[in-house]
């Protein structure tokens, strides 16, 4: 590929999650899509482009650039070992990624081998909203923070149904709310706060139709003695027309002030001692998913791979978040807290 031409990209996955990057990347002018990969073939050709359900097939006719695997867990190994193999440089995959740590740092190892750069899909941290607060902490706006909370409400997780209409699979996780979803804030407040120094965690299950905890709280020390609270619940809601736009509600709290994150995406600022509140970020309106945060990664890999932008969570990185979400199960099996080290 020269500086002329496109990015080619092609997509193994035609799940339900895949439509808003196939959606994205059909929004960008410097990229081509080339192909769609599912093992269910008329997943993949519903998605309008060449269709295949022979990944190797797809990588060798279609020679893409870039691959975005959209995929559960268990597929991301062999997945990647298919792109590594056709010689693929360039590869973005969802998260969480592969099943277990060291799948993960086995796969860092063999890409690095072939000299190929992955990014994994969390795209939390790229949500407007944190941008906006982090970019309101960066300029002193709360003074010394001591303190971050997110509360997850998302009321999708009651009863037999819970789950089926858009992930069934979620049902038979045996580690769920971390695993699935608590990772989007271990990764967010890695980027607000840095990585933390240890972890406190109290999971359980609220509904007895799936295998794995779906509530729980997880506490996060980190450096300066800042604290960041995950209080998570799927079974409970919060006050939202879009549930799933922020699945819940934050506080950044700190020696001059308090950075408030609504359900309908505002971010306000309230000032030590004040009693009203300014706005640093109105109310979002984009109809998809995340205030279109799936855009904002993969446009942010995009500039990586053309422009030579610095790039956010490669795998050598993002395999931190890994290796906190396994401190924090063995902080709930243990009944204690568990220091991370120099991760």
């Amino acid at each position: 590929m020269n500086d002329a031409q496109n990015l080619r990209v092609a997509c193994v996955g035609a799940g339900y999650f895949s439509q808003f990057h196939y959606g994205s990347w059909a929004r960008m002018d410097d990229v081509t899509l080339v192909g769609s990969c599912d093992r269910d073939i008329d997943k993949a050709k519903n998605t309008g482009l060449p269709a295949y359900s022979d990944l190797s097939k797809m990588l060798a006719d279609q020679t893409p650039d870039l691959l975005d695997v959209i995929l559960p867990p268990a597929a991301h190994a062999a997945t990647i070992r298919t792109a590594l193999a056709a010689g693929i440089k360039w590869i973005i995959c969802q998260k969480p990624f592969c099943v277990d740590l060291a799948e993960g740092q086995a796969i860092a190892v063999e890409a690095d081998a072939t000299g190929a750069t992955i990014i994994v899909h969390e795209n939390f941290r790229f949500q407007p909203w944190y941008r906006s607060i982090k970019a309101a902490m960066d300029q002193g706006a709360v003074g010394k923070v001591r303190q971050v909370t997110f509360r997850l409400r998302p009321g999708d997780g009651q009863g037999a149904d819970a789950y089926l209409d858009r992930q069934p699979y979620f049902q038979d996780m045996p580690r769920f709310l971390v695993h699935e979803t608590a990772v989007h804030w271990v990764d967010t407040f890695r980027y607000l706060l840095g990585n933390p120094r240890s972890v406190y965690a109290d999971l359980r299950r609220e509904n007895p139709f799936i295998a794995g905890e779906d509530a729980g709280y997880v506490l996060f020390d980190h450096r300066d003695g800042v604290r960041a609270m995950f209080d998570g619940n799927r079974t409970l809601d919060h006050g939202a027309d879009n549930l799933r736009r922020t699945m819940g509600e934050a506080l950044v709290e700190g020696t001059q002030g308090t950075i408030s994150l609504f359900g309908d995406g505002s971010v306000w600022l309230r000032k030590f001692h004040a009693q009203s509140e300014t706005v640093l970020l109105q109310a979002d309106t984009w109809d998809g998913f995340g205030g279109d945060c799936v855009h904002a990664l993969q446009s942010h890999v995009v500039s990586g791979i053309l422009h030579g932008t610095e790039l956010e969570n490669t795998t050598r990185d993002y395999l931190d978040v890994v290796t906190i979400e396994n401190a924090i199960y063995a902080s709930s099996e243990a009944g204690r807290k568990v220091e991370l080290g120099t991760i």
